[in-house]
C-alpha cells in the first residue's frame, strides 16, 4: 500500500481531527484551529470532514477510520432531519433544505461507500433518494437550489454553486455504484452530469467564459443577483474566479469516464485559461481575486484559500490528463505563494481570507473551518487521475473494498 500522505497533509490533518465535536459532529475551527465553542456543528463542515477523513481512513492512517465512523454517526442521526427527512443546516435540522449540504452528504456517503467504510453505502442511497426525489430536475438536466424544511415550497432561485458540487457528488457516487457492480445506475448518474454540465459551462461559453452562478426558475441567468452584498460565501455577485478552476477540473474528471460532447471537450482549458489570465493579480498583488465583474474588474478582491486550493487543483488534473508543462508551471509557482503567504504553519491548514495585501481578512471568511480544499489541493498531484478523488485514492493505495450487488 502506498500512501499519499505528506508532512503538510499530515499537519492539516492532525488539526482537523480536533474539530470532532464529542456531542457528534464537527465544529468549525479558529483561526487557531481550535474548535470554536458553542456553534451548532454544520451539516456542510460535517459532510465534508466526514469525507475527508474517509479519503485518510483509505491510506490507513491512524484514527482516520474512527473520525469517518463520527462523521458517518452524526449524519444518520443529530443531523438528519428525522421529521421531514433529509438534512437541515445543522444539528438543530433548522432553516431550509438546500442542494449544497446534500450534495456533500452525497459525497460523503459516496466517498465512506468506495472506500469500504461501513454504513457508507446505505448513506448513500439514502442521501441519493432525497436527492433524486426533491432536488433533480430531469427537465432541466439539474438541480433545484432550495425547499422550506417540510419539503413544501421550492425556492424560484437555481444555483450553479450547487450543481457543481452535485456534479462532483455524481461523480463520486456513480464510482461508488460502480465498483459495486450497479453500472447502469453509475451510467446514469454520469450522465446527469454532462447534462448539467452543458447547461452551466454552456452559459458561460457564451459569455466567452464568464461563468454565471445565478438563475431564476426557467433557468434566466441573473447577473446583477447579489450586487448588493458582493462578499457572500456562497452565493456572489459577479464571476467567481475560484468556481472557474473547479467547474475546469470537474469537467476534466467527467472526461475520463464517459465521451465529453465537443462543446464541453474543450470547456477545462478554456475555463482555466481565462481564470488565469483576467482573476490572477488583476490589481497588481499576488492570487487571485475572489469577484470579477462582467468586464473582468475585481470586485472582492480578497483572496480565498479555497480559489487557490481549487486553482492548484486543476493545474495538478489538467496537467497530468494534458501533458502540457504549462500547467506544471503555474502549480509550482503558485505552490511557492501557498508557502509564503497562504499556509498557516501553526495550523498547516491555510488562512481562508487575506486581503491583497497579505494581511489576515474578515469580510467573507472567518477561522479556518474545515479541510476539504485544502486536503484535495494536497492530494491530487500525487494521485492518478480518475473522476472523483476517492476514487484515485483507492486506485493509489491499492484498497481492497467489498464488491457485490448496490
Amino acid at each position: 500500500m502506498t500512501s499519499p500522505e505528506t508532512p503538510e497533509l499530515d499537519q492539516l490533518l492532525t488539526t482537523a481531527a480536533g474539530a470532532a465535536d464529542p456531542a457528534g459532529g464537527f465544529g468549525y475551527l479558529d483561526e487557531h484551529g481550535r474548535r470554536t465553542p458553542g456553534k451548532v456543528p454544520e451539516t456542510w463542515i460535517g459532510a465534508r470532514m466526514t469525507h475527508v477523513f474517509g479519503l485518510a481512513a483509505a491510506w490507513g492512517r491512524p484514527g482516520a477510520a474512527e473520525l469517518a465512523e463520527h462523521g458517518r454517526r452524526a449524519l444518520t442521526g443529530l443531523l438528519h432531519d428525522d421529521e421531514h427527512g433529509g438534512w437541515g443546516s445543522d444539528a438543530h435540522a433548522t432553516g431550509p433544505k438546500q442542494a449544497y449540504v446534500h450534495a456533500f452528504v452525497v459525497l460523503a456517503g459516496a466517498t465512506l461507500s468506495r472506500v469500504g467504510r461501513p454504513g457508507g453505502t446505505e448513506l448513500l442511497h439514502d442521501a441519493l433518494a432525497v436527492w433524486d426525489e426533491h432536488f433533480w430536475d430531469d427537465d432541466a438536466g439539474a438541480a433545484v437550489e432550495e425547499w422550506d424544511a417540510a419539503w413544501t415550497t421550492c425556492a424560484d432561485y437555481r444555483g450553479a454553486n450547487a450543481n457543481m458540487h452535485g456534479v462532483e457528488a455524481h461523480l463520486a457516487a456513480a464510482d461508488a455504484l460502480a465498483a459495486l457492480g450497479d453500472h447502469d445506475r453509475a451510467a446514469q448518474l454520469r450522465q446527469r452530469c454532462v447534462r448539467t454540465a452543458e447547461r452551466v459551462v454552456g452559459e458561460a461559453r457564451a459569455r466567452d467564459w464568464r461563468l454565471p452562478e445565478h438563475f431564476d426558475a426557467t433557468w434566466t441567468a441573473q447577473p446583477e443577483y447579489n450586487r448588493d452584498a458582493p462578499a457572500d460565501p456562497f452565493r456572489p455577485y459577479g464571476v467567481t474566479v475560484g468556481h472557474q478552476f473547479e467547474w475546469a477540473r470537474l469537467v476534466a474528471h467527467l472526461g475520463t469516464v464517459v465521451e465529453l460532447p465537443a462543446d464541453l471537450a474543450e470547456a477545462p482549458g478554456a475555463l482555466y485559461r481565462v481564470a488565469v489570465e483576467r482573476g490572477e493579480s488583476p490589481d497588481g498583488h499576488p492570487g487571485f481575486v475572489y469577484t470579477l465583474d462582467w468586464d473582468d474588474r475585481p470586485v472582492v478582491p480578497a483572496r480565498m484559500h479555497w480559489v487557490m486550493a481549487e486553482a492548484l487543483a486543476a493545474a495538478a488534473v489538467l496537467g497530468a490528463l494534458t501533458g502540457d508543462p504549462r500547467y506544471g508551471a503555474d502549480h509550482e509557482r503558485w505552490s511557492a505563494l501557498v508557502e509564503l503567504l497562504v499556509r498557516d504553519p501553526r495550523t498547516g491548514n491555510w488562512h481562508h481570507e487575506l486581503m491583497p495585501d497579505g494581511q489576515l481578512g474578515h469580510t467573507t471568511w472567518t477561522g479556518q473551518p474545515d479541510a476539504y480544499h485544502v486536503a484535495q489541493a494536497l492530494l491530487l498531484p500525487r494521485l492518478p487521475v480518475t473522476s472523483s478523488v476517492a476514487e484515485s485514492v483507492v486506485r493509489a493505495v491499492g484498497q481492497a473494498v467489498p464488491r457485490g450487488t448496490a
